[in-house]
């Protein structure tokens, strides 16, 4: 059993901060959803556009993108908005990851020629803002579509699963689940996971920070990240209630 060592807010090595969704934030986008995971606090809206890129135009198919920011008062210091085209490379970064988990459960050749827009954007950063952002747009995406069923059909045909993410990683050598900014700024090995609703790994993306990690270290924060969530699907399950789409399938 792994010795737990203090964390800098008291909690487990394997307990995840609490997650709470606030749906409906805003009226305009028919996905609103606030996320908050600790101090964390992040904007997800998803809007639908009849329309899709150009190279998409005639196929009948829809399409799913992201974007990602962080508000000037979201870190210690202000964080400067992107100006004159010049874009945060973090941000591109982390967009990217969300377009990527969220298509991954998304059967666009049902969505029509649409296109789902997840904004997702920073209010306050603690840690683990791009896997609460994917928690968020995943509960903003189903209101979002569920607005539309009439004209898609049953959300259970368009999407295959659920998808959830977190952070895991390396701290004074212990496993840690769902980390802090302190503890991200000082753990030796970085990790965030990605995985769908049954248990598939979308994303992985894990790095020693000068420092390296052995095969057992790995598995442990494997094991680490999946069961924290299976904890974050039943926590967006509950928190969609009735419009949950996978009613006659496991929720992990």
């Amino acid at each position: 059993m792994t010795t737990t060592r203090q964390r800098p807010d008291g909690r487990r090595f394997d307990q995840l901060r609490p997650l709470k969704f606030q749906r409906r934030y805003t009226r305009q986008a028919p996905g609103s959803v606030l996320v908050r995971s600790g101090r964390t606090t992040v904007l997800c809206t998803c809007c639908v556009e009849p329309r899709v890129p150009e190279f998409l135009i005639g196929t009948g198919k829809g399409w799913l993108t992201a974007e990602y920011g962080m508000l000037p008062g979201s870190t210690p210091g202000r964080k400067p908005r992107d100006k004159g085209g010049k874009v945060d490379g973090r941000c591109v970064e982390i967009q990217r990851l969300i377009g990527r988990s969220l298509r991954a459960i998304v059967d666009l050749s049902r969505l029509g020629e649409r296109t789902l827009w997840l904004d997702c954007d920073v209010l306050e950063a603690d840690g683990g803002t791009r896997t609460a952002a994917i928690n968020g747009a995943f509960v903003a995406l189903v209101d979002a579509l569920t607005s539309i069923r009439s004209e898609i059909g049953p959300l259970g045909d368009l999407l295959s699963s659920s998808v959830a993410a977190v952070s895991v990683g390396l701290v004074e050598g212990q496993p840690r689940v769902d980390l802090c900014y302190e503890e991200d700024r000082d753990a030796e090995v970085d990790m965030n996971l990605v995985l769908t609703g049954d248990g598939r790994f979308v994303e992985v993306q894990g790095t020693g920070e000068e420092a390296t990690f052995t095969r057992q270290q790995l598995d442990q924060l494997l094991r680490l990240g999946e069961q924290a969530i299976q904890q974050i699907g039943a926590i967006q399950k509950k928190a969609l209630g009735a419009r949950w789409p996978f009613a006659r399938r496991p929720s992990t």
